[in-house]
């Protein structure tokens, strides 16, 4: 018998992705991918954030303001995404990922 694993619909669309030197590189030297952690944030696993910022982020969904992720390389580097606010019709500009003291 065969297992099929369905992965998460996306629950936004991320805009343009856009990424910057010093996060790649975190991101590389972890032996990690970009899309390992994009894919993270776009399904809502908003990874180690406050209850709060969570709340931000479900709210964000509908609203279409910024939406916050926070996760740590597996050497323990903080990485953030940001993806920005949507646009009247509700299409969100970018999502970045950086290192918080980037931002």
């Amino acid at each position: 018998m065969v297992a099929f694993v369905t992965k998460p619909q996306p629950k936004f669309e991320p805009g343009n992705l856009v990424a910057t030197p010093a996060a790649l590189e975190a991101i590389h030297e972890s032996g990690q991918s970009p899309a390992d952690f994009i894919d993270r944030h776009l399904v809502g696993d908003w990874g180690e954030l406050s209850d709060d910022d969570r709340q931000a982020n479900e709210d964000a969904l509908s609203d279409g303001s910024r939406i916050l992720s926070a996760y740590k390389t597996v050497k323990g580097q903080k990485i953030w995404i940001i993806t920005e606010a949507a646009d009247e019709q509700g299409h969100r500009i970018a999502t970045t990922i950086l290192l918080p003291d980037e931002y």
